[in-house]
């Protein structure tokens, strides 16, 4: 180990590579965002599929939710790692790997015989699809000239905006149409279309690797508190949060591991996770915002279709379509973003979506159980505005001032504190419209009584209509319910589009350079 610190100590010279042009920037292009999109789009494919998965494997359909949720939980404990991976291994090694193992637990997935099974390979696919993410980023970057970073990174946040709103739709369409399998089969020629390709045009230009002595200890720890994490966000709700020992139990080692990961990570010569980014005023301001940001988003888009599908009689397909449009300007208007993004601030852009998010969530917090389809599909379609000046901005002012080589790390660390921001934005936004319905229905029960004329011209209404007394008084319940939904629904977007107003300040904390300095990899020739 003596001369460890030597060859790590004083590392060569990062070597500038040059970007690429003509059909190998557009290929490459395509191949990277094709990997991203595979694997963005497993995080949500399976979601609709889950009774027939359940039903086929002979499980419940809470044990079923498993399927997403080991994906979650190893996914999430692989992105941070991408940096100390991709420094022992080579970015496109690891790149390559990467896919090519995705692509084999995908098969071995649809092969499964039972739901045992089928978890544990869903646990390696997450496990291997960690750095797809990170590193994708980092190639982009890499294969455009300084000028074109901002348009890199809003091809990139494309693929990104689209494969959670295509998960849904695509899964519902294989599982009624074909088989459950097929939802992970269709990774396969995706897969190594991406492979061959970017092999092709990315082999010679390989990352300097370095011989890193593994952390095995932060590697412990980081599994310890993210697995706990996860599953206690994943059980929460069933077992009635910390009124369960079970989920007490969890967050005390979630919060215990987490305080001795950081420790540990901040002591450690070669840490497993790089936390001295956190040092960075423009990295942890611009995490955070993105963070909640998509915390926020994603509780909403988790919360939307579940309110349709069981309050407003919407099928599953009528709720996709709802969210469908979500990407239609979101891709229109992405490219333009990328192209300003160095002429300029990227602060305003951010406080521009934020805005507009806060804007379609106190739209949506006006519905009553009277909307129509037209009247839901009108924010969903400003949403996309939105998305188009959040990922972009935002990932541009997390990353400025971040030398090349140590962009894998913080695309990792950066991504890692989003998809956990996304774990606690679903938990959250669904208990919280479950415990304002409860409430609401309190309140709305007390004004149905019989000394009410409404309720005692409701309850002959529906006798008249051959309804006997307990049937008459369901229905009335049923209605109580929707009310107590909707307006529970009503809540969360309020209070979701205050936060958004509130997050504003905080991208103004960052600090803004000379025009195309806030962008990730310009702002890296700095250093």
């Amino acid at each position: 180990m003596a001369s460890e610190p030597a060859s790590t100590s004083s590392p060569p010279a990062y070597v500038h590579l040059p970007p690429l042009s003509g059909s190998a920037r557009l290929w490459g292009t395509l191949a990277l965002s094709a990997a991203t999109f595979m694997n963005v789009l497993d995080t949500s494919i399976a979601n609709v599929s889950l009774p027939a998965i359940a039903g086929d494997l002979g499980v419940s359909p809470n044990q079923g939710t498993w399927v997403i949720t080991s994906f979650g939980v190893a996914n999430a404990i692989a992105v941070p790692l991408t940096g100390w991976l991709s420094e022992r291994f080579g970015q496109v090694r690891l790149f390559m790997a990467s896919i090519i193992l995705f692509v084999i637990t995908s098969w071995l997935c649809g092969l499964a015989p039972n739901m045992t099974t089928l978890i544990f390979f869903r646990v390696l696919q997450g496990l291997v699809a960690g750095p797809m993410i990170p590193l994708s980023q980092a190639l982009l970057l890499s294969s455009y000239p300084k000028a074109l970073a901002g348009l890199a990174m809003a091809l990139w946040s494309m693929t990104t905006l689209v494969a959670p709103v295509m998960g849904p739709l695509l899964g519902g369409w294989i599982t009624d149409n074909i088989s459950w399998p097929w939802i992970f089969y269709i990774n396969i020629p995706v897969g190594f279309g991406a492979a061959f390709i970017t092999w092709s045009i990315f082999r010679k230009r390989e990352s300097q690797t370095k011989k890193l002595p593994i952390d095995s200890i932060g590697l412990a720890l980081l599994v310890l508190w993210v697995g706990a994490l996860q599953i206690m966000l994943d059980k929460g709700k069933e077992l009635d949060w910390f009124h369960s020992g079970e989920v007490v139990a969890l967050g005390i080692v979630a919060l215990v591991g987490l305080i001795a990961f950081v420790i540990w990570e901040l002591t450690e010569e070669h840490p497993v996770v790089d936390l001295t980014l956190f040092k960075r005023r423009n990295f942890w301001a611009g995490a955070l915002a993105l963070s909640v940001g998509y915390g926020l988003f994603f509780g909403n888009v988790v919360l939307l279709p579940l309110w349709l599908q069981q309050y407003m009689g919407y099928t599953a397909t009528q709720a996709g379509m709802v969210l469908a449009p979500v990407g239609a300007m979101a891709l229109l208007l992405s490219p333009v973003v990328g192209k300003s993004i160095g002429k300029v601030d990227p602060r305003r852009f951010a406080a521009f979506a934020f805005v507009v998010f806060a804007l379609v969530l106190w739209m949506r917090s006006n519905f009553n159980t009277q909307a129509d389809f037209g009247t839901i599909l009108i924010p969903t379609i400003i949403q996309g505005v939105a998305m188009a000046f959040f990922f972009i901005p935002l990932v541009t002012i997390t990353l400025s001032g971040i030398s090349p080589e140590r962009i894998p790390a913080a695309s990792g660390l950066s991504n890692f504190v989003r998809i956990v921001a996304g774990s606690f934005g679903t938990s959250i936004a669904t208990t919280v419209w479950q415990d304002r319905a409860a409430m609401h229905h309190a309140h709305l029960s007390e004004s149905v009584n019989l000394g009410s004329s409404a309720t005692t011209s409701a309850l002959s209404g529906l006798a008249s209509a051959g309804l006997t007394p307990e049937q008459a008084l369901g229905s009335i319940n049923r209605l109580v319910d929707q009310q107590a939904y909707m307006l529970a629904a009503s809540d969360v977007f309020y209070v979701s589009a205050l936060i958004f107003l509130l997050l504003i300040p905080l991208v103004f904390l960052t600090r803004h350079g000379k025009a195309g300095a806030g962008r990730a990899d310009a702002a890296a020739g700095a250093h």
